[in-house]
């Protein structure tokens, strides 16, 4: 479980810091989860662990392939809990993904929220406000999410 708790410290921490400074998930991130994934269920539970994790890494990638192809998720988020899956197994995995959810919800919620107080700053200085069919959509680098998901999934349960 130390383990598992360090992995996904790491991981989760470069990821975060990739997301937010270049909005791209580098691939060495996501790789070095996998295999460090791999080797930690081998070496605690032999074959059965290896499938664990081989298991763990096809629904982590399954969770998040439907918002990929709807394109309302980066492929290096995909692959990010598809490695993920290979450190946690499938099991744990579907718990992180609800934890995922939820605080991807409360991100796009705090999103929005300032975009909305944003507005209403610049209509009170009077600052020129686009109208509403002019808005971009804002993307949301979801790496924090899917980190604090998976460091959640692993909070001892008592």
């Amino acid at each position: 479980m130390t383990a598992q708790i360090w992995i996904a410290g790491f991981v989760g921490v470069a990821a975060i810091v990739d997301d937010l400074a270049r909005r791209r998930i580098a691939n060495w991130i996501p790789a070095s989860a996998f295999v460090a994934g791999v080797a930690l269920q081998s070496v605690e539970s032999g074959w059965r662990g290896a499938g664990s994790a081989l298991l763990g890494t096809a629904a982590g990638a399954a969770v998040f392939l439907i918002f990929y192809l709807l394109g309302g998720m980066g492929g290096g988020d995909v692959k990010l809990m598809a490695g993920f899956g290979a450190v946690l197994g499938a099991k744990q995995l579907l718990e992180a993904a609800l934890w995922t959810a939820g605080c991807g919800g409360v991100m796009a919620l705090l999103v929005i929220s300032a975009g909305y107080l944003r507005q209403l700053l610049k209509k009170r200085t009077g600052e020129a406000v686009a109208e509403k069919g002019a808005r971009r959509a804002d993307s949301i680098p979801y790496a924090p999410a899917i980190a604090a998901g998976v460091w959640l999934s692993l909070v001892p349960k008592t």
